[in-house]
């Protein structure tokens, strides 16, 4: 069940994915793409380089592609482009968007700096494809506003340091209550796939690990 609920979502490394449904092909955070489809709907979640990556983008874009994102990145792209900030509900090509907040509250780059400050209002998204309510979110912690959401299936980081550690996105799946959680935020180079694994342990919601998909 869990297996075909995910069947269209596709885990292209670390943030990464590709999600197909209602007759379009949709990215969120392409980065370092070997190939794939040319994209209808890109979705950036902040700007920075391993989540916007202009040369990912340019490799997926056509000349209708629309791209959803934060003014920050914004800045760093061209083409169509929505800028939102949290908060913000949206449709594009028929998909609804909601980007809700992403940001840490115990992952730091030096004493009372975080690597994702609320402040600089990164984003995650909840977008609805084939009637199922996706989360990707984003560059986050555990944080209070993931408690209130309503979603299928989450897409949730395990790899600690700059995210949640597995322990603590098994807390925010538990508290999410998804039909499925996808682990992710690991690969190519960051964290160990064995942070997917520790996170399937400790969940009381079905998990599904992707596998690694380079593009195709």
């Amino acid at each position: 069940m869990t297996k075909q609920l995910v069947s269209n979502i596709h885990w292209l490394g670390h943030d990464s994915f590709r999600i197909e449904g209602d007759g379009l092909v949709i990215y969120v955070d392409p980065w370092q793409l070997e190939d794939g489809p040319q994209a209808d709907l890109i979705l950036i979640t902040h700007d920075h380089h391993d989540h916007c990556s202009p040369p990912d983008v340019a490799r997926i874009q056509k000349e209708d592609s629309v791209i959803v994102t934060i003014a920050a990145a914004a800045a760093k792209l061209t083409g169509q482009i929505e800028v939102v900030q949290p908060g913000d509900e949206l449709t594009v090509k028929g998909i609804p968007i909601q980007a809700v907040p992403a940001y840490n509250v115990n992952k730091f780059r030096s004493p009372g700096q975080p690597f994702h400050p609320k402040g600089s209002g990164h984003v995650g998204f909840i977008l609805t494809v084939k009637g199922q309510r996706i989360y990707h979110t984003g560059d986050s912690d555990f944080i209070p506003e993931m408690e209130s959401l309503d979603v299928d299936i989450a897409l949730l980081p395990v790899s600690g340091t700059y995210v949640m550690t597995a322990d603590e996105a098994a807390e925010a799946a538990n508290a999410i209550k998804p039909q499925v959680a996808i682990p992710m935020h690991v690969g190519r180079s960051i964290g160990s796939l064995a942070d997917t694994e520790h996170f399937k342990e400790k969940t009381t919601v079905a998990v599904e690990i992707l596998p690694f998909e380079k593009g195709e």
